[in-house]
């Protein structure tokens, strides 16, 4: 990287520097006038120089110029004035002169802004492609945190220091030179005067803002090294708990902190005496005008107009004097954060840019055999972790790499996969180094899998087809206004040396999965998902998710057909018991009282329990129902039952689990309720212990919960209720709830209660794993397995795919490779996190999965048990980094060496 930050700027920005500079010249000429102006309003109308008799007039706008070879040439002769005009027309020409000056300013300030934004543009970019680039092994030595901290705010201060490089100096210097040169030219003395002052401030600040710049760079260190820390605390949470190391944290974070006010504190007080001397010797010269300058004007040597104009002219002196020293004071500071930035992105063997060209041609299918040449890799111990490994894999060929946990294998499946770049020796294809293949060809053909997952923030979907995108291959459809302002994007990400992909382009490489096209990419994603076991996974994910009605127009509006066939699936297994059907004109058992109520879902966050509850007509139907005190007092009854159940019991006791109504840290709260309101009526409690009661009722299901307390009359109150809340039902309220509808989607619904129109029998043993297979066979024979599968892929999988468990990350990190249908596939112990015995199904289901459909790639897998080497080719078994053994089961079985004591 360039090291002189100013270098880099005017490399990347001449032209555009160029025009400002010339634009910042141009300023110049106005801005002395504004000087010169007020002298001759002073010295002509209001003094009546030139107008001493009554009815005398002065030439005003005459201009002509004395020109070499050409002689005096005059451009407009003027027009007369008299004293009063002449004070208004050179009024209203001082007024232009503000507005020009500021119309300079607005120019110039706003240029500077767009250049600076665009430069700050092309740094990021140009750190994160470094990033991109950044040799596997330098990861270890950085953290995360740090680096993103750098790009996002250690280099924002360069951009705005780009507009600032060369304008600045140029128009505060000029400004500051144009009226030094403007006192003089009054006044030779209080010019000098002026100079001197200047002089000093331009010698004496700027040698004590070096110790400014050495507390800056310290805190900047410090900031950075905590952010490091902090993300290091997130990521290692579970670490920390589980040693009980927080107030350890606590300490090292207290420490670092101390250390920032320490420097900080030093830094504002050095900051603050620079800014006392600095104010203090721009007051100093206006005293010596007024002292001085009154003199000479006392003694005739100097007139008020010219007194007035210095005066005038020393007010803007100042300004641009301490922003040029600010701008010196930034242009260090800035260069030594960019010398920072210099350091750490300066890093030795860098991945080459052409390695990472991107290419929207379909990568070419690898036929020729992987091989390493004596490869030797040496971790950061020094310890030699592979030791000249030899070993050739041919296309197609089923290799099983077996061995103790370090024996070698999987540092041989990372350098296949360029996880990791040899020491010595090589990976290559077809003679070439697999290193300076490009990734257009070995991220394409190559496909690897490992028990290190990760998963961006995003949908399943999204992840899922990460191997797919490698270029925009179908450009969006944009509308005319769309269609501007992405041209206009394009051309500023050229402006600013930002490639000019587009986002919003289809990425997915559909070909690649063996697809045509979105519409059946579900059909190459289908037969992985179910290779790896996670369909069941992402179907009970869309059966728990709220469906976007427009999104699957193709499925919600075949709602009312998938819950006919569920009850006829239902009705012929002899079932219809599982599942208690809503009807409006009866109470469904199996549903919560609230449920019951309301005969509907909320529409939320427009409403929640807490807002209709406290709704003026729900409330009126409460009280002209009599329902608010049944509920109270069966509220009451279960607070007494759950006091007298759980109140012994410790708060993690799985009992808790089926407590829906309270949790374990309420029970202490309604304990002292109840003895509050022991023996006592509805009228004795206050408004909000009445809610606190009520509210126990409205999750109470009978068959559940099993307190006795739902009896036939309740029941019809409550149906009667619902009948009268739906008679008269506000606007505001009929838009918030989606009463339930046998005809309807019910949009605010899950998949399942859709599809259910009904709760779950809870007293049907296995009733929810039955249920949830059924839907499976239903959804498939209606052909609509595709259409929940994409609502399952819709699922967020939050930050990290953390929402996800750690064995569903690892199916799914394997199904992400499977999916790119490579022609060699490294799992390098992929599936550590499940049994042996699901392992071994699925890497039976993998094998046979590509074996059927004429697809045969060359498999690479690195065992966690070497019992399945039996399904694999060939079987290389490694010992201390060296390959000890090559060859089939058979074969190594009949030498009795060390396989048979791995299988022993």
């Amino acid at each position: 990287m360039e090291k002189s930050l100013a270098r880099y700027i005017w490399s990347n920005t001449r032209l555009e520097q160029i025009w400002i500079l010339l634009v910042v010249a141009a300023s110049m000429i106005p801005y002395f006038l504004s000087f010169d102006l007020p002298k001759q309003i002073v010295n002509g109308p209001i003094q009546g120089k030139g107008f001493e008799h009554p009815g005398d007039t002065q030439t005003f706008m005459h201009i002509a110029f004395d020109m070499p070879l050409l002689g005096h040439v005059e451009i407009f002769q003027g027009v007369q004035l008299t004293r009063m005009w002449m004070l208004v027309a050179l009024s209203m020409v001082f007024l232009a002169l503000v507005v020009l000056n500021g119309l300079f300013k607005l120019y110039i300030n706003t240029y500077k802004g767009r250049l600076g934004e665009r430069m700050l543009r092309r740094i990021r970019f140009e750190l994160i492609d470094r990033v991109l680039r950044f040799p596997p092994v330098h990861f270890k030595r950085v953290k995360p945190a740090e680096i993103a901290t750098m790009i996002k705010d250690e280099v924002e201060p360069m951009g705005g220091f780009t507009g600032d490089a060369f304008v600045q100096p140029a128009l505060l210097g000029g400004q500051a030179v144009t009226a030094l040169i403007f006192i003089i030219m009054q006044n030779f003395w209080l010019g000098m005067i002026a100079a001197a002052i200047v002089a000093v401030q331009a010698i004496v600040i700027p040698r004590m803002r070096k110790r400014l710049l050495e507390l800056g760079r310290q805190r900047q260190l410090t900031a950075r090294e905590l952010s490091g820390r902090v993300g290091e605390i997130v990521d290692g949470i579970g670490t920390i708990h589980a040693n009980d190391t927080t107030n350890l944290e606590r300490a090292d974070i207290a420490h670092r902190l101390g250390l920032i006010f320490s420097i900080r504190y030093d830094l504002y007080q050095w900051k603050f005496l620079v800014k006392f001397i600095n104010n203090f010797l721009a007051q100093v010269t206006p005293f010596l005008f007024y002292l001085i300058g009154g003199f000479l004007a006392l003694q005739g040597r100097l007139d008020i107009g010219q007194l007035v104009a210095v005066i005038n002219a020393y007010k803007d002196l100042p300004g641009p004097l301490k922003e040029l020293i600010d701008w010196d004071q930034s242009r260090q500071d800035v260069q030594v954060k960019y010398n920072q930035v210099v350091e750490q992105f300066s890093v030795d063997n860098l991945i080459d840019p052409k390695i990472q060209v991107v290419s929207h041609a379909p990568a070419g299918r690898i036929t020729h055999a992987l091989v390493a040449t004596n490869l030797t890799v040496v971790d950061d111990s020094g310890a030699r972790v592979l030791d000249h490994v030899s070993v050739e894999i041919q296309p197609g060929e089923r290799v099983a790499i077996v061995g103790d946990s370090g024996a070698g294998g999987e540092y041989l499946a990372e350098a296949f996969g360029r996880l990791i770049w040899p020491d010595s020796g090589r990976v290559s294809i077809d003679g070439r180094d697999i290193l300076e293949l490009p990734e257009s060809l070995t991220g394409r053909r190559i496909a690897y899998a490992s028990s290190e997952t990760f998963f961006f923030h995003g949908t399943l979907r999204s992840n899922l087809l990460y191997g797919l995108k490698h270029a925009p291959l179908v450009a969006p459809v944009y509308s005319e206004d769309e269609a501007t302002k992405a041209k206009w994007s394009v051309a500023e990400a050229r402006r600013a040396a930002n490639p000019e992909f587009d986002l919003n382009s289809d990425w997915v490489d559909y070909a690649a999965a063996g697809a045509t096209g979105p519409d059946d990419i579900y059909s190459a994603i289908r037969p992985v998902l179910d290779a790896v076991t996670m369909s069941q996974d992402i179907f009970d994910m869309a059966l728990r998710s709220n469906v976007d009605a427009a999104a699957h127009q193709d499925l919600t509006s075949r709602i009312v057909e998938l819950r006919q066939a569920l009850r006829l699936r239902l009705e012929e297994e002899k079932l219809e018991d599982l599942v208690v059907p809503f009807e409006f004109d009866a109470y469904n058992l199996q549903a919560t009282v609230g449920e019951n109520l309301l005969f509907g879902t909320l529409k939320r966050p427009q409403m929640t329990n807490r807002k209709l509850a406290a709704h003026p007509y729900f409330r009126q139907i409460f009280a002209e129902t009599g329902l608010v005190s049944d509920l109270y007092d069966m509220g009451l009854e279960i607070a007494e039952n759950a006091v007298e159940l759980f109140t012994d019991l410790p708060p993690d006791h799985p009992f808790f689990q089926q407590l829906t109504f309270m949790t374990a840290e309420d029970i202490p709260t309604y304990e002292a309720l109840l003895q509050k309101l022991n023996g006592k009526g509805y009228e004795a409690a206050t408004d909000d212990e009445r809610a606190a009661i009520i509210r126990l009722s409205f999750s109470y299901i009978e068959p559940r919960h099993r307190f006795g307390l739902l009896t036939q009359v309740l029941m019809e109150k409550i149906v009667q209720a619902r009948a009268k809340f739906y008679e008269n039902i506000p606007a505001d309220l009929a838009k918030v709830i989606e009463r339930y509808d046998p005809e309807r989607f019910t949009a605010s619904a899950t998949l399942m209660d859709n599809v259910l129109f009904g709760r779950i029998a809870h007293q049907q043993a296995n009733a929810p794993e039955r249920i949830h297979q059924i839907m499976y066979d239903v959804f498939g024979r209606l052909g609509m397995h595709d259409g929940v599968l994409s609502i399952g892929l819709d699922f967020d999988v939050g930050s990290g795919g953390k929402r996800l468990t750690n064995v569903q990350r690892q199916k799914l990190n394997l199904g992400r490779a499977l999916l790119k249908r490579a022609d060699y596939i490294i799992c390098n112990r992929p599936l550590p996190a499940l049994d042996h015995r699901v392992q071994d199904q699925i890497a039976r289901a993998i094998l046979g999965e590509f074996d059927s459909d004429g697809y045969a790639p060359a498999i690479i897998w690195v065992l966690s048990n070497p019992s399945f080497a039996e399904l694999f080719d060939r079987v290389l078994v490694f010992d201390h980094g060296s390959l000890v053994e090559s060859g089939s089961t058979t074969d190594l079985l009949e030498k009795n060496g060390m396989f048979k004591e791995l299988l022993s």
